[in-house]
């Protein structure tokens, strides 16, 4: 078995963050614009485009993972499309900054979930990060204040709900190949995306349409680049890197879009940063312990 490349996995991991970043200021673009279902329908074509593309160059019977968890991958479909729709509406009313400040308390609701869910046990340095964590939501949310407004509850809702994404994910994953996982949430979340986003459509310029093929285009090589990343490396290791996407979301939203960084959303999102990362660590360090 081939070595870690831990070095390679750490500059795909900047390379997919990147990605992203250029992805959400994307789809915040077309959102402004666009019905934010009809945005996020197009970029799920894309996406089961792609796993379809993988599946194929994989082989197998017609290509075509089997499974036997449908009805459990049909639900994180579902909370997966639901999730992008939330956020991209998000980076419209809450502007990218924010939305991704607060979203990064992601890794820390997933620990605070994964007890109900998986049946893990969390000890009291994780839940201790946690509360630490949140309460950095709070100081980027600002709950009281002229600046609070219900729509800053969106990326919080988002986060919670891939959360319980990449929780599921992870239940679906012990009894079935990753790919498998990937393939219908490609497949079956196209399905749930145009279901919902096939009513708001209307006429795109030339412009539009090589916006939304760029949009779709940035989501596949993400999602490609995500994956050689974890092929490559250890994942412990190059998901620290991924907290970069707030220093390039950043960038973007000032520079583009003319946002403002206030000292309330670094402060919070330092906060939330840094309990996410031990979390994160705490979670692998125990994982590596774990006797088998």
């Amino acid at each position: 078995m081939k070595a870690p490349d831990n070095r390679l996995g750490i500059w795909l991991m900047v390379a997919t963050v990147a990605c992203y970043a250029i992805q959400d200021g994307l789809s915040r673009h077309l959102a402004g614009a666009y019905n934010v279902l009809l945005v996020v329908m197009i970029r799920y074509w894309f996406f089961a485009a792609f796993v379809v593309a993988l599946a194929l160059a994989r082989g197998g019977r017609g290509g075509v993972p089997a499974t036997r968890q449908l009805a459990l991958h049909g639900l994180r479909a579902a909370l997966h499309v639901g999730e992008i729709s939330l956020i991209v509406a998000s980076f419209v009313l809450v502007g990218l900054i924010n939305t991704h400040a607060v979203f990064s308390a992601c890794p820390l609701i997933i620990a605070a979930l994964s007890g109900p869910v998986l049946g893990e046990r969390v000890g009291w340095r994780r839940w201790t990060a946690i509360g630490l964590g949140l309460a950095g939501v709070l100081v980027i949310l600002r709950p009281g204040s002229d600046l609070f407004a219900p729509a800053a509850l969106l990326p919080l809702t988002a986060a919670t709900m891939f959360a319980l994404y990449s929780l599921l994910t992870s239940r679906a994953t012990r009894v079935e190949p990753a790919f498998t996982a990937f393939f219908w949430s490609g497949i079956l979340g196209a399905v749930a995306a145009t279901l919902a986003g096939i009513w708001f459509w209307e006429p795109m310029g030339a412009r539009d349409w090589a916006l939304m093929v760029a949009n779709g285009a940035v989501a596949v090589l993400s999602s490609w680049l995500m994956i050689r990343c974890y092929a490559v490396a250890e994942a412990g290791a190059v998901q620290p890197f991924a907290y970069l996407q707030l220093v390039f979301v950043a960038i973007l939203g000032i520079a583009v879009f003319g946002e403002r960084l206030e000292t309330g959303t670094v402060s919070g999102a330092a906060i939330v940063t840094a309990a996410g990362i031990f979390t994160l660590l705490r979670t692998r360090a125990l994982a590596r312990a774990r006797p088998g």
